[in-house]
């Protein structure tokens, strides 16, 4: 499969929208040659990623709810070894290429409106100008860092809960990939995981930088068996080689505020660009400060660290044909006029950026 580039235009996921046909008009509008699926947040914890990500772990009753907490493992209740069970021989099936069992892994309706939504328009209108569909999965570290187990600790610290966490989130991808790509074109995935950002932070110590590659490795497996190319997103400062030696093609980054944690690592970022891979420039803010950007000062900020990436030795060329134009992060928490000017910013800068 060929990348995209040549600075077009891609969304990272949420939109502030109740329903999802103004969403996928805007998305159409906007970033017409790489549509992707709106998440909806403002629709309620549905959409929340333990529901959109990991569902077969709540339906086979290996997450619960908490009321008024954050949701966690069940790994002290009885049946837990049964569940278990349950889950690996699901996974086993689905890994061998069972259909029903990689449907199993599917976003449930009620949890992602806009995927379905999405499907049903490309099916009754086609993609039109569309060369890429995009998908995106809420990344291991952050689900393994927000998620408890029954004690209250961080699962990703515990390898078993980490285990299901990166197997759920790898065919929970696969079958993304393989859905989308029904429509003949080629489906990126892109690996939401800002939380990579705790790894050597003082209250992170116990993280281990093997772990870590090993669970964003896991699920560019799964992108890959679903004939998808696997993208990571991350709107924080992070040791962005993480990214590069787990096999992600493309880096989608929060260029408005953290370009200098990527600069430092600019041999990686030569060695990553000479591979093939994309950098996504996150230019456009995703806060209050997008009323104060023009397209004119956004592509010259861009302009400019393109050149900084190049005067430290990244191929001008390469970075250039290699590069997509996104916003800083999501935009589900936004009003509405605020996220509808970001993507009017971001597919203004790219028409600059692509001349």
């Amino acid at each position: 499969m060929f990348l995209p580039g040549n600075f077009q235009a891609a969304g990272i996921g949420s939109l502030p929208y109740l329903e999802p046909g103004p969403a996928l008009d805007l998305i159409f509008k906007t970033t017409p040659v790489i549509p992707h699926w709106p998440q909806l947040p403002k629709r309620g914890h549905q959409e929340h990623f333990v529901y959109q990500s990991l569902a077969p772990l709540v339906r086979l009753g290996l997450i619960k709810e908490n009321p008024g907490g954050m949701p966690a493992f069940t790994d002290t209740d009885a049946g837990w070894t049964d569940r278990l069970t349950d889950f690996y021989s699901l996974y086993l099936e689905a890994e061998a290429g069972d259909g029903e069992a990689l449907a199993a892994f599917a976003i449930p309706r009620e949890a992602g409106i806009g995927f379905y939504a999405l499907l049903e328009y490309l099916e009754q209108k086609g993609p039109s100008e569309a060369r890429f569909l995009k998908g995106q999965v809420a990344g291991p570290i952050t689900a393994g860092l927000y998620l408890t187990d029954s004690a209250g600790r961080s699962s990703f610290y515990d390898p078993q809960l980490r285990d299901l966490i990166v197997k759920t989130t790898a065919m929970q991808a696969c079958w993304q990939a393989r859905e989308l790509g029904r429509f003949n074109l080629p489906v990126l995935v892109f690996v939401d995981d800002p939380a990579l950002a705790a790894y050597g932070t003082s209250t992170h110590v116990a993280l281990k930088r093997d772990d870590l590659l090993a669970a964003l490795a896991g699920v560019v497996a799964g992108i890959e068996a679903g004939g998808g190319l696997p993208g990571a997103h991350s709107c924080s400062g992070v040791e962005w080689p993480v990214f590069f030696e787990a096999g992600y093609r493309i880096l989608s980054f929060d260029a408005y505020n953290y370009f200098t944690s990527l600069q430092v690592f600019a041999s990686d970022v030569a060695a990553f660009i000479a591979r093939g891979g994309v950098l996504a420039w996150g230019i456009v803010p995703t806060y209050e400060q997008a009323w104060e950007e023009t397209p004119a000062t956004l592509a010259a900020k861009l302009q400019e660290q393109v050149g900084e990436l190049a005067r430290r030795g990244v191929d001008l060329e390469r970075l250039c044909r290699q590069a997509l134009v996104t916003p800083s992060c999501g935009t589900g928490v936004l009003e509405e006029d605020l996220a509808e000017h970001i993507y009017g910013l971001m597919a203004a800068v790219a028409e600059i950026m692509g001349r």
